[in-house]
């Protein structure tokens, strides 16, 4: 899109797969509201689906790319990327919608406009409490949005949105988050929430026909990729928490009588050096990632580790004290329970301190 009137020059991508009329319908509304750069990426369609993106060839202001294959949503929108950064040098951003006819022009091109005057990522935000959204996406955005909220510390009314726009600069940051298909998205705003990427929400037209029959979302098998960070997170945890239980219950049985009062503390001190160390580890390599300094991130994991183990014990003995002294495993449930409330707060403290990578900044990428 180029605005003489406000100097904007912002690429449209279009990821399809097996389209409809409806792209034809998309294409000609992005060209009426100014845009005259549109880059679709046909991702493996199939023959019977070739007139759509034969309609894009014949478009000067249009280009099309080409998998062989499917390779998904997330594939398709880094050979945008990475095209645009090679081809399309002066464009100011890069805005991504689908191609079924969800998002009005008039919609992208004002979020467009926002990305230009704020230069941060725009995302474009539905209202999930109209009556007529189908309830596979209602439900589906509750959840994401109450596991993005809860344990990302990420405030978002639409976590799944198509619409997004992207300054130029964050493209190549964009090209190395993980994700090939639907998963990509999330991870997106996982990976800008720990590069304190600026990010912001824009109201727009909430539009399903046919009650978003011509998704590709494949509820099950994609919602596990969407998750996949998170639920690794909680694997670990509940990997490392299971470890602590068991080596503070036997070390309970084993030096309670010995130690008396001081049995609890020693007990979790002793769970936690054999636990933490565990899942220290998963998470680096497995959960987030993190390519920063080994000893560094070690450091500071234990300093985290040293004062939740000293809430931990702090608040079991209160506990402990306040029933009256209970035995070994009423103690273990109630370390269980306090645990749990810690087990949050930790997720936030280790993503934005613990395994950041100072070295990895979305503004020099």
């Amino acid at each position: 899109m180029t605005n003489p009137s406000t100097d904007i020059s912002v690429c449209a991508v279009l990821p399809s797969l097996n389209p409809t009329e409806k792209l034809c319908q998309v294409i000609d509304g992005l060209l009426n509201v100014g845009f005259r750069e549109i880059v679709i990426v046909d991702d493996g369609s199939d023959a019977e689906h070739q007139a759509p993106f034969d309609y894009a060839c014949s478009l000067p202001q249009c280009h099309v790319l080409r998998h062989p294959v499917n390779r998904g949503k997330g594939a398709a929108l880094k050979t945008a990327f990475q095209y645009i950064l090679d081809e399309r040098p002066n464009v100011q951003g890069v805005v991504t919608a689908d191609g079924d006819g969800q998002h009005l022009p008039e919609d992208i091109l004002n979020c467009s406009r926002v990305m230009v005057e704020k230069n941060c990522v725009i995302l474009g935000a539905r209202d999930f409490t109209l009556p007529d959204i189908p309830p596979k996406s209602r439900m589906g955005n509750r959840i994401t949005s109450f596991i993005f909220r809860t344990g990302c510390g990420i405030h978002l009314c639409d976590t799944q949105t198509g619409l997004r726009v992207f300054p130029k600069h964050l493209l190549r940051f964009l090209l190395d988050v993980r994700g090939e298909r639907f998963e990509y998205e999330t991870n997106m705003l996982l990976e800008m929430k720990r590069a304190d990427v600026a990010f912001e929400e824009v109201p727009i037209a909430t539009v399903y026909e046919d009650g978003n029959s011509g998704t590709h979302f494949r509820p099950v098998r994609d919602a596990l990729r969407i998750y996949s960070l998170i639920l690794k997170y909680m694997a670990s945890s509940l990997a490392s928490f299971l470890l602590d239980i068991g080596a503070f219950y036997v070390l309970m049985r084993l030096l309670g009588s010995a130690l008396g009062n001081m049995a609890i503390l020693t007990a979790t001190v002793g769970a936690r050096i054999i636990s933490s160390f565990f899942n220290f580890n998963m998470n680096k390599k497995l959960v987030f990632s993190a390519r920063g300094n080994y000893r560094r991130a070690l450091l500071r994991y234990y300093i985290l580790c040293v004062i939740q183990m000293l809430i931990s014990a702090g608040l079991v003995s209160l506990m402990s004290a306040l029933l009256g002294n209970p035995e070994s495993g009423a103690v273990t449930l109630v370390k269980t329970v306090v645990d749990t409330l810690l087990f949050f707060c930790s997720f936030h403290i280790q993503r934005e301190w613990v395994f950041r990578d100072k070295n990895k900044s979305a503004r020099d990428a």
